[in-house]
């Protein structure tokens, strides 16, 4: 006869759902996972698989009873991590979203905006077309895969702990946010800088020849440019998009570091 100890039976339990909770933290806000569009048994059972899959290479987690306190503070705490690593992906795509914005706005495409399904907010059309393009270059680099590996080292380089977390990891998450304005800019730098030019040159032709109607012409021509450069601009996103995408995984590893609990004092 098989005994099974209420020791043992936490044990299993907590094996497999302090791993999951990580896992399905990131899913629940990682680019491509996270989709509004992906099903949520779809999302469930790609956690579960994952965790099946980790669990195993898992370093020794601590001997707490899952349904206690302790063990729901280790559920948050897990989830948190979780979040935090899909979400610092994620600023990569809300970068190139802003790119396509600031390119939008400039070119006078402000008004071509549609509803969102991943942000649930108005984008413009140019900016849903960069995010697509970055989507497809996070598939075809197998960048996702990258994801789901730096999800697996975390549990080693940040073990499953009753310790509460270093505050230093969320700083590192909030600075890393502050690429989202710096990096929008740079990709949508070469477009804006021409179509500033095009708009001087067509302020310089309006006071030399008045009598020109300056939205008649000035809308075409701004419109025209800037479809113009987005075309010369695509085939030379590829470098700055994987020097981004490169840059937040790094800054995932960075984040998971920071939060080590802190040493207790002797």
């Amino acid at each position: 006869m098989i005994n099974i100890t209420s020791a043992e039976l936490n044990t299993w339990i907590a094996m497999m759902l302090w791993p999951l909770t990580r896992v399905m933290g990131l899913i629940s806000v990682a680019p491509l996972f996270g989709n509004v569009s992906v099903p949520a048994r779809v999302k469930i059972g790609l956690g579960i698989m994952l965790s099946v899959a980790i669990a195993p290479a898992v370093p020794a987690m601590p001997a707490i009873d899952p349904a206690s306190l302790a063990g729901f503070l280790i559920i948050a705490q897990q989830l948190v991590i979780g979040m935090a690593m899909g979400f610092a992906m994620r600023i990569v795509f809300a970068a190139v979203e802003m790119a396509g914005e600031i390119t939008g706005l400039t070119m006078g495409l402000g008004f071509a905006s549609f509803f969102d399904p991943q942000t649930r907010a108005r984008s413009s059309s140019v900016s849903q077309f960069l995010a697509l393009l970055a989507l497809m270059f996070y598939l075809a680099t197998n960048l996702h895969l990258v994801l789901l590996a730096t999800l697996a080292d975390s549990f080693t380089a940040l073990p499953i702990t009753a310790a509460p977390l270093n505050g230093q990891g969320m700083r590192e998450l909030v600075n890393w946010g502050g690429r989202i304005f710096s990096a929008g800019v740079q990709l949508s730098l070469p477009i804006v800088a021409v179509l500033l030019v095009t708009n001087l040159a067509l302020g310089i032709l309006t006071r030399a020849a008045p009598q020109l109607n300056l939205f008649g012409i000035g809308f075409p021509i701004t419109l025209g440019v800037g479809f113009i450069m987005l075309t010369v601009a695509l085939p030379y996103l590829a470098t700055p998009l994987a020097n981004l995408f490169q840059e937040g995984i790094n800054r995932i590893g960075q984040i998971t570091a920071a939060a080590l609990p802190l040493a207790p004092p002797r």
